[in-house]
């Protein structure tokens, strides 16, 4: 990969960043079909998810690090924030996390492949066979390994969501903890400083997880409240 030059690099990463957002846009969009709540109010809010999930990722990247690029923690936080003010603004107060499930891990799979291409979260230096040579040395492709991790959760999302397997919203929380351990995971191979054995990615994911799994069993052990609306046939 060093054998491109920088600019090169990101000029070819930037369309596919571009189909990653469009991705998880329409991955959200038929999620809403499916779910009966294709309307131009959930319209809003996937616009304030994506335009709030593009600002957190270059603010918090900026913040971390004081340069320019984009974390997807940063996103997901940022779009979480922007739904929030965007439900309340319109009065919608139904869950949508469900929505957001597979969407997030359908960019996240695209988005990593820019990440490879444009050379930003590069992995540690390696002597295994499919190490690529980057940032002068030979390394783990850290993001084809997330890039990975995210095209698994998002089958393994979709096919819990075709049995209607859990009440609404467990889906958002299993992926959210099928999240943090991907990235808890694949940040062991990532050029990244470490705090007492942790990254700060780690450390994040470690709270998430506890935080996910808190919430998708407190959900699965409450009495059920209202059924999930019938999907279309696939």
């Amino acid at each position: 990969m060093d054998r491109l030059d920088e600019h090169l690099r990101w000029l070819i990463a930037a369309p596919i960043y571009v189909c990653a957002y469009a991705a998880a846009a329409l991955v959200f969009w038929q999620m809403a079909r499916r779910r009966g709540m294709a309307s131009d109010a959930t319209a809003c809010i996937m616009a304030a998810g994506l335009i709030g999930g593009l600002a957190g990722a270059n603010l918090l990247q900026l913040l971390a690090t004081g340069l320019p690029g984009k974390t997807i923690e940063g996103g997901i936080a940022g779009g979480w924030l922007a739904v929030i003010w965007m439900k309340r603004r319109l009065g919608v107060t139904r869950s949508t996390g469900d929505l957001f499930a597979l969407a997030i891990p359908a960019g996240e799979a695209i988005g990593r492949i820019a990440c490879f291409v444009g050379g930003c979260c590069y992995g540690k230096v390696a002597t295994l066979a499919w190490a690529v040579h980057d940032h002068g040395a030979w390394r783990h492709p850290a993001q084809l390994y997330l890039a990975a991790a995210a095209a698994i959760s998002l089958g393994l999302l979709a096919a819990v969501e075709r049995r209607a397997a859990l009440p609404e919203n467990g889906l958002f929380y299993l992926g959210g903890l099928l999240f943090c351990i991907n990235r808890f995971a694949v940040e062991v191979f990532r050029d990244v400083p470490a705090y007492a054995h942790l990254t700060l990615a780690q450390a994040a994911c470690l709270a998430g997880a506890v935080f996910f799994a808190w919430k998708l069993r407190r959900l699965m052990e409450a009495p059920p409240t209202f059924a999930i609306a019938a999907r279309a046939s696939t």
